[in-house]
């Protein structure tokens, strides 16, 4: 009959067959009627006892099983996943492998124990080693005349240095470099013990001396008072770019940006006012600048001179003066910018105004007014020969001589007989019949002769051949 063989818990751990064993736990189990049994069974009672004590743990072990690992010399046990150690403190001079969490090392090198947390070995304690000697913390109780009293003295390689206490007393036995203890902390006068770094609270500050110590002591009257009026006798350096706030409500700000400095009027609409102590002035100041804040415009008092160059991207407006005088001998517009339109503009009552500038698309100088613009004529454009450079404009040559090839007039007046000063053009008509007229006598030209009805008495009349 086959053997069940179960666990503690119920659940079977195997099955064996009659006369044949089985190896699936770290024991040899043994069925009914196997040969040879004794051996086996010697030699799990062996490895009971030695609690399978090897380099390697058992391939098949059970929940609960324990191994000695000889490569640590620590009892394991199985916990169903991985074998863990039993726990247990180790007291050598290196660090434990294999721990687990609460497992105490006490390290032989440094007289020092440290705890495992799960990751790491973490120092229970002394915070110093053997060779640093004691250094830190230590709470002490000192006697005095008002009783026993309980302190922190701070020690650093077997000195101490300072003591921390909650109340003054004088020690009813010497301690060396505390005559008195303070409340709060109290150094050790033997040792010259300062304070050194950065104090970032103090309640006060004695400002009766103003002699600086030695090294880089400096006397509390030397420093700067916020609750009272102060001069400082050296420059100020700010190392940092957020600069100064000046004001009760942050009116002014002084800061730099990418190396630019900024000065900025923190309230809305109010102005940024330079001052000067002129003799006219009375001592009260006179305002040289302003920058007003309402308007967003800059108001400059008295004369300004400009050495450099003058670039003004908005409009120019001048308030004190019909007539602008500039003694530059040009003047130039649209400067660095693409070839457009550039000019004079002279405002009137339409919307284009009157202008003169010079029209990049046909090259020549354009004027006019209200949109309309034409030509302006230069000499380059005049020619004195009008019979070959039709539709140009006509100048006279060096002589005053003017060339055409012919002249038309329009009918624009008349002059009628006996007229004499009458300067209108006349039409040609009104020029013969003008010429009619000589010494006071009409002249008449035809082909044929004149009859008795013809003319008055000393009129001219001429036969001409047809």
């Amino acid at each position: 009959m086959a053997y069940t063989i179960n666990k503690t818990d119920g659940s079977v751990v195997a099955t064996i067959t009659d006369g044949t064993i089985n190896t699936s736990t770290s024991l040899t189990l043994i069925g009914k009627s196997y040969s040879g049994f004794g051996e086996l069974l010697n030699e799990n009672l062996v490895k009971i006892l030695e609690n399978s004590a090897s380099t390697s743990a058992p391939s098949a072990p059970l929940k609960g099983e324990l191994w000695f690992d000889t490569n640590t010399g620590q009892l394991k046990v199985y916990d169903g996943t991985a074998f863990e150690p039993t726990g247990g403190a180790k007291s050598q001079s290196t660090e434990p492998t294999s721990a687990s969490a609460g497992d105490l090392w006490h390290d032989t090198d440094d007289d020092q124990l440290y705890v495992y947390s799960g990751s790491a070995f973490v120092l229970v304690g002394p915070v110093y080693s053997s060779s640093q000697t004691l250094s830190g913390w230590k709470i002490e109780t000192l006697a005095s005349s008002g009783g026993d009293k309980v302190v922190s003295s701070m020690y650093a390689g077997n000195s101490r240095v300072a003591m921390l206490s909650k109340e003054t007393f004088t020690p009813s036995v010497t301690q060396t470099g505390f005559a008195t203890v303070k409340a709060g902390i109290t150094l050790n006068s033997t040792l010259g013990a300062v304070f050194e770094g950065t104090n970032t609270s103090a309640t006060f500050i004695d400002t009766s001396g103003t002699t600086n110590g030695a090294g880089n002591l400096v006397a509390g009257g030397n420093f700067v008072r916020t609750d009272a009026d102060s001069t400082m006798a050296a420059k100020l350096t700010i190392n940092d770019n957020d600069g100064i706030v000046i004001g009760a409500g942050s009116d002014l700000t002084v800061n730099v940006s990418s190396n630019d400095v900024i000065f900025t009027q923190g309230q809305a609409d109010k102005d940024i006012i330079f001052k000067i102590n002129d003799s006219s002035g009375g001592g009260a100041g006179t305002t040289i600048l302003t920058l007003d804040g309402s308007e967003t415009a800059v108001s400059i008092a008295g004369n300004v001179t400009i050495t450099g160059n003058l670039s003004v991207s908005g409009e120019y407006a001048n308030t004190t003066s019909n007539i602008k005088t500039i003694d530059d001998a040009f003047i130039k517009t649209n400067n660095g910018n693409g070839e457009v339109d550039s000019g004079l503009i002279v405002e009137t009552s339409d919307t284009d105004d009157a202008r003169m500038f010079y029209e990049v698309g046909t090259n020549r100088w354009m004027a006019g007014e209200g949109g309309n613009y034409s030509q302006v004529i230069t000499d380059v454009n005049a020619t004195t020969n009008g019979a070959t450079s039709q539709g140009s404009v006509l100048k006279t040559d060096s002589s005053g001589t003017f060339t055409v090839a012919g002249v038309t007039l329009s009918s624009v007046g008349s002059i009628s007989e006996g007229d004499t000063s009458n300067a209108t053009v006349p039409t040609v008509g009104a020029v013969v019949t003008f010429g009619d007229l000589w010494g006071g006598s009409a002249k008449t030209v035809s082909t044929s002769n004149p009859t008795s009805g013809d003319g008055d008495n000393g009129d001219f009349w001429f036969v001409r051949e047809a």
